[in-house]
């Protein structure tokens, strides 16, 4: 057996030992791949709960919403606002932490009102290789991370999504918006819509893989290194800058290197 299908295998099993879990979810390609696992193995003992906040999209939660109900999965929102969290508005370098640690609370309390012995998200290995002081959050609070435990990369958890049929298996990697700031920057409701309507410019102009990047008043836009020769075209181009500015962006910008997750983490490292 391919090792793929093993480590497969033994998230199965692993899930299966966990009796009832909570699972954390986005609606993004991991806690996606996870939650259909769990729910096969788990049936009505897996529970999807999803946080709503300012920092998550509106279109996030409608296909997550979409999703569970195809699926048949219990789903339960809840309101997690970050910007209520004391210090996370002054977007300091352990603003994930903060994130998580308000976000286990109210899963917990969902978890415990329902009967679930367990609360679960959807990190994998490859997470390990990036500043992520969410995962110290995880760790303290007992939660549990099934896909890092069976070994599961992003690669193979898009191909085993895929030949599960889920729809998340080729969706463009998605982080929440706060992200999108540099650290120390002030985050406000206005910034993050705006950086939210940004990105939804870009998706409508047909870019898949997206990040708008908020320094102040200046828009640097991230986008597959495959997709710069479409700024090339003066008449997107146009339309892209003169829509962003209208958002109340001074300047707009084209990120040379490219899309990757975790920019802004380049500088806690120069």
């Amino acid at each position: 057996m391919d090792q793929i299908y093993i480590k497969y295998e033994n998230l199965k099993t692993y899930l299966r030992s966990l009796g009832s879990v909570a699972i954390a979810f986005s609606g993004g390609v991991d806690s996606t791949f996870l939650l259909k696992v769990a729910y096969d193995v788990l049936s009505d003992q897996a529970v999807a709960v999803t946080a709503r906040s300012s920092t998550y999209p509106v279109r996030e939660f409608d296909e997550a919403k979409a999703f569970t109900a195809a699926l048949g999965v219990r789903h339960i929102s809840c309101v997690s606002e970050e910007l209520d969290i004391a210090g996370f508005a002054s977007n300091p370098p352990n603003r994930c932490y903060l994130c998580k640690k308000e976000l286990i609370t109210k899963i917990k309390e969902i978890a415990d009102e329902n009967g679930l012995a367990f609360i679960a998200e959807g990190s994998n290995v490859d997470d390990d290789g990036d500043y992520r002081p969410g995962l110290l959050a995880i760790k303290e609070s007992g939660v549990k991370s099934p896909l890092r435990e069976a070994g599961l990369t992003k690669d193979e958890i898009r191909k085993l999504s895929k030949e599960m049929g889920l729809p998340t298996w080729d969706k463009p990697s998605f982080a929440c918006l706060s992200s999108r700031f540099p650290y120390g920057e002030t985050i406000t409701l206005k910034k993050l819509a705006m950086v939210d309507e940004a990105e939804q410019i870009l998706f409508d102009l047909g870019f898949r893989q997206v990040r708008v990047r908020s320094h102040e008043n200046l828009a640097r836009i991230e986008v597959d290194e495959k997709d710069f020769t479409k700024f090339l075209e003066p008449t997107l181009r146009d339309q892209a800058y003169n829509q962003l500015k209208a958002l109340g962006f001074s300047y707009v910008s084209l990120d040379l290197k490219g899309y990757r997750t975790g920019s802004m983490n380049e500088v806690l490292h120069a």
